[in-house]
């Protein structure tokens, strides 16, 4: 007897599987949980995938050829905001699959992975420099950059809006940063220098440790934590493998810690300079301010802490999501106020596609090099946030 399997099963178990790639983080996700989500066994799940490896690049490889397609038949830079909201949208856990999981695949995947991207960008810049030919190349490149960076950051939403509306201010938001000028002939508010930070105290601790722990940072950010060994770790700061448990019981603990010495450095930065401020205007520039400051000297700290946190113990784990959350409310509540005709929700999508065009923006070779990097991302800032 042929037992037929139903329509749709492979796009069905593709949906399951970025659903729960991107609530739960890769490593966190089983093959025997999506078939369950499916309903079927985890044998059968095997017939069509032949591992977690196959299921996240097919689900990545999902959204970005409907973003392909979509960028295909764009013509106008209205054109471009549409596709990317669609896509935003449609394609909801997209944007963690590609910030914070594509890095786990193979390295033959994760090139072409970025092969694709670079000439979505290409399309999208193609465009755009016919709507202002004053662009030069490498300033449309990172304007479309920054656009696709502004819609992924909706999936990182903890509720999914309702998709019209999400579709209609992502277009707005796409139209804005398309528009940004990058040549330094701004009539809008001027961005300003970037603020210099305020002093943050050394710890008392050795040395040793606080070398530790940027070295974790940033081998953590660039390999993964599963892919980083106490041998380096120790390597990257002159000692033995074995050494480092002379400062930290596990990796696991050296993971914790790490990112708890960043976050704490953040929230002194960012939270001292919006507190200073005076007024809510004054208060969001402030911090806007002070966060591309601070991205710009730890983007290994912000890529761990997309990538990572979900390798924490559980408690260390729900210390990070209370901070990001109330890191969040906090900027919320000032777009909201700078902006009033922006509810809770609207303000959310501001605030996530602020963060990760900023986020993305200091990590993204080559535009990651410019010198003018941090006015630049200050502008975008400013267009996605409602200060422009």
């Amino acid at each position: 007897m042929v037992v037929r399997r139903p329509p749709g099963r492979r796009a069905q178990i593709l949906a399951v599987a970025a659903d729960r790639f991107h609530r739960s983080g890769y490593h966190q996700v089983s093959m025997t949980e999506v078939a369950a989500g499916v309903g079927i066994t985890a044998p059968a799940l095997y017939r069509h995938f032949r591992g977690k490896p196959e299921l996240l690049d097919r689900a990545v490889r999902l959204g970005l050829d409907d973003l392909a397609v979509g960028l295909r038949g764009a013509r106008t830079g209205e054109e471009l905001g549409a596709v990317l909201a669609a896509v935003a949208v449609g394609h909801r856990p997209l944007g963690t699959l590609v910030q914070r999981d594509a890095r786990l695949l193979p390295p033959a995947r994760r090139a072409a992975l970025r092969r694709e991207l670079r000439a979505d960008v290409a399309l999208m810049t193609a465009v755009l420099t016919v709507e202002r030919p004053e662009l030069a190349t490498e300033d449309a490149e990172l304007l479309c950059w920054s656009a696709l960076s502004a819609c992924a950051g909706l999936s990182y939403q903890s509720a999914a809006p309702q998709p019209r509306r999400a579709e209609a201010l992502l277009r707005e938001l796409v139209a804005a940063v398309l528009a940004v000028p990058l040549d330094g002939t701004d009539t809008g508010p001027a961005a300003g220098p970037l603020r210099t930070p305020v002093p943050v105290p050394e710890p008392a601790p050795r040395a040793r440790r606080e070398e530790l722990l940027a070295a974790a940072v940033r081998l953590f950010h660039q390999r993964g934590f599963d892919n980083v060994s106490t041998d380096q770790l120790g390597a990257a700061v002159g000692i033995s493998g074995p050494s480092v448990y002379r400062h930290f019981d596990s990796k696991a603990q050296l993971l914790a810690a790490s990112l708890v010495r960043s976050r704490d450095l953040l929230r002194h930065e960012v939270d001292g300079a919006i507190a200073a401020a005076d007024g809510p205007r004054a208060a969001l520039s402030a911090g806007l301010d002070a966060y591309v400051g601070f991205a710009l000297r730890n983007g290994d700290y912000l890529g761990a802490m997309l990538s990572e946190t979900e390798r924490l113990p559980p408690p260390d784990r729900r210390a990070a999501v209370e901070f990001r959350r109330d890191f969040l409310r906090t900027w919320v509540g000032l777009v909201r106020q700078v902006r009033p005709d922006c509810d809770a929700v609207a303000a959310r999508i501001r605030v996530h596609a602020l963060f990760s065009l900023v986020n993305d923006g200091v990590r993204n070779r080559p535009h990651s090099a410019r010198p003018d990097l941090g006015d630049c991302l200050l502008r975008l800032g400013r267009a996605v946030s409602g200060l422009s």
